[in-house]
């Protein structure tokens, strides 16, 4: 199985446990204020659209900004959102979907950066008999309950004309659901990559929908604490410019970059390839876009709406969460 030696399950589910423990008093009690002199502390883990972040790193353009920060590696993606929901980071590298089920809990979150969206590596994979979303009715069909892949599951039967009381629902982790597929136990499966080209290893297997098909839907963020932000605006903003400042490193000099962003996803430059290939990095004239209303998925605030209501409909969240202050653009509007 092709796979990013230190991805783990967690890569993009939230633990409702992690919601539970959320709010009261847990998130005030554990957050410190961060003296002025102190390195913002980054987190980020296994995914494209994050590996970047080690260019900005090893190239020294935090230093280039004028900003000291430091960029701390999670193998697991839940303890990274964990880290952030209890200070121990300013700022983490992670979805919008899992954002908003932080902010639901009681976190006080704001997305200051889209780093990229998902353009083919969340897939929804069939067995060869199922050859159309339609045909899943009936059907078992496994996924990570409350994760990016459930939401694309839900999007692509409702576009189908079902809802998830047409199919059977199974909720495995990730890795499971992708076994439990390729050794035939479910129809399909929702999985991201590399989860992905294990559940394609079934005989005949397809997927049936693709990120590809459903641009926006899954967003990647660069996430920070609301006060930290309100403390360290200049932080931030340099944080931000860094981002962008290590875009064009990699356009400019894609020969010393590379070898960095292959090192750190820890596979083949081949398999690198074909995984970044699934993942949209997001330009600094996108990014102001995307933080505008909007009525597509592209729009950060139309997604945020959706995924509320997801949240909801699953019973993640017993109400929609209060997002009037989730999405601060003025980072990437000031962005050079």
């Amino acid at each position: 199985m092709l796979k990013f030696s230190l991805i783990r399950r967690q890569r993009r589910a939230l633990s409702l446990a992690l919601v539970a423990t959320l709010g009261g008093g847990l998130l005030a009690g554990c957050q410190q204020p961060v003296s002025q002199d102190a390195p913002v502390k980054i987190g980020y883990s296994a995914w494209p659209g994050w590996f970047p972040w080690k260019v900005t790193e090893a190239k020294d353009l935090f230093k280039a900004q004028g900003v000291s920060a430091s960029m701390q590696w999670f193998d697991g993606y839940l303890d990274s959102i964990n880290a952030l929901n209890a200070g121990q980071l300013d700022c983490n590298s992670q979805t919008l979907n899992d954002t908003i089920s932080s902010v639901a809990g009681g976190a006080d979150l704001q997305v200051v950066l889209q780093n990229d969206f998902s353009t083919g590596n969340d897939q929804i994979i069939a067995a060869a008999e199922i050859t159309t979303i339609p045909g899943l009715k009936g059907k078992k069909v496994a996924a990570e309950e409350g994760t990016v892949d459930h939401f694309l599951l839900l999007k692509v039967l409702k576009e189908a004309g079902l809802s998830a009381k047409d199919i059977t629902f199974v909720p495995l982790e990730t890795g499971a659901a992708a076994a439990a597929f390729a050794a035939g136990k479910v129809d399909a499966a929702g999985v991201y990559a590399p989860f992905t080209t294990q559940a394609l290893k079934r005989p005949g297997s397809r997927a049936l929908a693709t990120s590809k098909d459903h641009p926006g839907a899954i967003s990647d963020l660069l996430v920070c604490r609301t006060d930290f932000v309100a403390k360290n605006p200049e932080k931030v903003q340099k944080i931000v410019n860094a981002w962008f400042a290590t875009l064009k490193t990699i356009k400019d000099d894609p020969a010393g970059t590379l070898p960095i962003l292959v090192e750190r996803s820890g596979v083949s430059e081949a398999e690198f390839k074909a995984y970044n290939a699934g993942t949209t990095i997001q330009t600094l004239e996108e990014n102001r876009s995307n933080f505008k209303q909007g009525t597509t998925m592209l729009s950060l605030p139309y997604a945020a709406e959706q995924i509320s209501a997801f949240l909801v409909e699953t019973g993640l969240a017993k109400t929609k969460p209060d997002l009037t202050n989730l999405l601060n653009s003025q980072f990437v509007d000031n962005a050079p």
